[in-house]
């Protein structure tokens, strides 16, 4: 129900934009956000984005990232000057919460716990 794409290879200070699909149940969400897992680290949230359109980032991504829905179905996440410290797999996901909560972006950027419903991932390279 979640599905990923836009991954790729860039050189540091470029940009790459990722692209979920969402159907079914996730569409009715009230949050979705962008997790990345490098390999032997834990799996963090790096942005999110509440049903009322308001967004949160990670410290490490403010003024690089930008997560929007383009349209109903689509969840994006425009990164740019993209660092050595960015490579990851990033996952979409969503919490699959049909019942409207009044929540702020700021309520979205949770753990992975939180988030019931998740893609398969895309992976995103960095080169210096």
């Amino acid at each position: 129900q979640l599905e990923e794409s836009g991954g790729g290879s860039v050189e540091t200070g470029g940009s790459l934009r990722l692209s979920c699909t969402a159907s079914g149940y996730t569409y009715t969400s009230n949050c979705m956000a962008w997790f990345r897992q490098a390999p032997g680290k834990e799996r963090e949230v790096v942005a999110a984005l509440a049903s009322d359109g308001s967004a949160s980032y990670l410290d490490a991504v403010k003024d690089r990232f930008t997560i929007s829905k383009d349209n109903p179905d689509t969840l994006s996440l425009h990164m740019s000057n993209l660092k050595l410290d960015d490579p990851a797999m990033y996952y979409c996901a969503a919490d699959g919460v049909s019942a409207h909560l009044p929540l702020r972006g700021s309520d979205c950027l949770r753990e992975t716990e939180f988030y019931g419903y998740w893609g398969q991932g895309t992976q995103v390279t960095v080169s210096s």
